[in-house]
């Protein structure tokens, strides 16, 4: 077979189970980013009072914010719809051809619509208006022809037309739906804004993963605490402090004044620096092996704020302190390495 195969090829002709890739699939790939980049950029330009008028419109909805599109658009509504609720505007997608066969009992009067459509006139969407208009809902669209029926009965119209589709053909939805994706991520951040959410905000809408253990996680949540705590009176020689650094196994100690306010702490680092400079640590006190500038943290600090101050001063510990240096805890990196915060 494979000799048969071999002769039915013209002479110079390679086999194409051996043949290189299309030399052209690279340029390919960058003519379709450069055709999509020149559709956002174009954006930029149009952008004008219309989007401050969106954003008003839906940040003074009352309700949730309602998005709907079909086929493509439809995807790229479920995301804007996604992007929304998760910075702080209630909202969720709604597709049009179920909406007219029953699925329009979930708008609400206090309901503001965002309708995708790059030709403006997508039966399916058009069938909404009506009803929307009883509701008396206001209407958001994103279309790529101003003249359409659905922009001419929406309250906002955003222009998302593109000058070509990085489809060769120009039939394949490509450059429109990434100019009605960043026009929704565009309206979704100027609504975080306006509404001045927070970073404890988005921390609520994502209690899971490593997103939300970074945002909620505290530094009280995890640090040692009571007799795990490390700590000697600047009083006592040089082994007892080693020896309660290798009972409590966080490779240092805290070293307190005789009232218990922190002095000081003392590391394995502190040790073998003592040791290179000859001293016999034995005889030393813990007052004078200790640093006497020990890096702290609040109990109420997030987690993730210990993890920026190790990494800043190369430690893998910080004493948690309140008040006058009161001791409060020990964290440890590898506490916030076993909770996910790094």
């Amino acid at each position: 077979m494979r000799r048969r195969r071999a002769e039915k090829l013209k002479p110079g002709t390679p086999d194409r189970a051996q043949a290189p890739k299309s030399a052209g699939s690279l340029g390919d790939g960058k003519r379709v980013l450069e055709i999509e980049a020149r559709a956002v950029q174009a954006l930029i330009d149009r952008l004008d009072e219309s989007f401050t008028g969106a954003v008003d419109l839906l940040a003074q909805c009352k309700g949730k914010v309602v998005v709907c599109g079909m086929g493509k658009s439809g995807l790229i509504g479920q995301k804007i719809a996604a992007t929304l609720a998760s910075t702080g505007t209630p909202a969720f997608f709604l597709h049009p051809a179920e909406g007219v066969h029953g699925d329009l009992g979930m708008l609400a009067r206090r309901d503001a619509l965002i309708a995708i459509s790059n030709s403006g006139e997508t039966q399916e969407i058009l069938q909404l208006l009506p009803y929307v208009e009883r509701m008396g809902i206001p209407v958001v669209a994103l279309t790529g022809r101003m003249n359409s029926t659905l922009a001419k009965n929406s309250d906002v119209t955003l222009d998302v037309s593109v000058a070509e589709e990085a489809c060769p053909m120009g039939l394949a939805p490509t450059a429109s739906t990434t100019a009605a994706l960043a026009m929704g991520d565009a309206l979704a951040v100027a609504l975080l804004q306006k509404r001045g959410f927070k970073e404890e905000d988005f921390a609520q809408f994502h209690p899971g993963g490593t997103l939300g253990r970074r945002l909620l996680v505290k530094v009280k949540d995890l640090m040692h605490t009571g007799t795990d705590v490390p700590r000697v009176e600047e009083s006592v020689n040089g082994t007892a402090a080693i020896l309660e650094m290798s009972g409590k196994k966080l490779g240092m100690t805290t070293v307190v004044d005789r009232a218990g306010a922190l002095l000081g702490v003392i590391t394995d680092g502190d040790i073998r620096r003592s040791l290179q400079r000859g001293e016999e640590f034995q005889k030393m006190s813990a007052g004078q092996l200790a640093s006497r500038s020990p890096k702290t943290i609040e109990p109420d600090a997030l987690a993730a704020k210990a993890v920026e101050i190790m990494e800043r001063h190369s430690i893998t510990t910080l004493v948690v302190t309140e008040g006058d240096r009161r001791i409060a805890g020990i964290i440890h990196l590898h506490d916030l390495l076993k909770h996910g915060i790094v």
